[in-house]
């Protein structure tokens, strides 16, 4: 069966993509370890070359809410820019091995108060990030466990998805019922309920841990989906 890959828009704008590549060094990054922890001193932010990371959060009773899944061309640690005495916010760990460039917070924020054009688009790209945390959150706070689920369900299909000539459409990434919990700020055995009953009811299959959305609109009809575009409505 032919398979489409979805196309998957690039957000960081292209003077700020050039600036962040001419940064001083490279760091190969190990799966499993860890780019920064919250807490930590953030004095570097990292543009990512290669693999993945995710970036989440860890409540006081050690639930975690996995927030982004990051890949080739996204920023990490940008939350940190222009604050004293900054601290990382969130953890970044690493999912697959790659290699990241490490810029200075300090060289960052002298580029954008020395050019105007780039802080514009700099801020351009921080405005569509912030919003497309802010629509995550709102699916978590609105819809329950089931809608959160289907929101992040159909967030992957537009970060990861590929067509295929049936019409289903593929999450090209595996993903553990726990990981996908995390997502959803639920328990595993939540999730693995929820993903039964879609099983049961044809909406999704799932095969050596891939999903595979047959029917996207019934998750959309569930969650009253406002059909964002791609580039809001993502994982990454």
């Amino acid at each position: 069966m032919l398979e489409h890959p979805l196309k998957k828009e690039n957000q960081i704008p292209e003077n700020l993509k050039e600036l962040l590549n001419s940064s001083d060094h490279t760091m190969n990054i190990q799966k499993g370890t860890f780019l920064f922890q919250e807490g930590m001193p953030a004095n570097e932010l990292y543009i990512l070359r290669s693999g993945r990371v995710q970036i989440s959060k860890i409540s006081q009773d050690g639930k975690e809410l996995t927030l982004r899944i990051c890949t080739a061309g996204d920023i990490i640690g940008e939350l940190t820019l222009f604050t004293n005495e900054a601290k990382y916010l969130l953890n970044a760990k690493v999912l697959e091995s790659g290699e990241v460039a490490v810029i200075k917070k300090e060289f960052l924020e002298q580029q954008l108060l020395e050019n105007s054009a780039l802080a514009y688009e700099f801020m351009k790209w921080m405005s569509d990030h912030f919003r497309r945390t802010q629509t995550k959150f709102r699916d978590l706070v609105l819809h329950g466990k089931k809608g959160a689920l289907y929101s992040t369900l159909i967030r992957m299909t537009n970060s990861y998805g590929v067509k295929r000539d049936d019409g289903s459409i593929l999450i090209n990434i595996p993903l553990t019922n726990q990981e996908l919990a995390n997502f959803c700020g639920t328990s595993r055995e939540s999730v693995n309920r929820m993903l039964s009953d879609l099983r049961k009811d044809n909406i999704i299959s799932i095969n050596k841990g891939k999903i595979t959305i047959h029917d996207l609109n019934y998750l959309k009809r569930e969650i009253n989906c406002e059909d964002c575009p791609p580039e809001l409505c993502n994982i990454d």
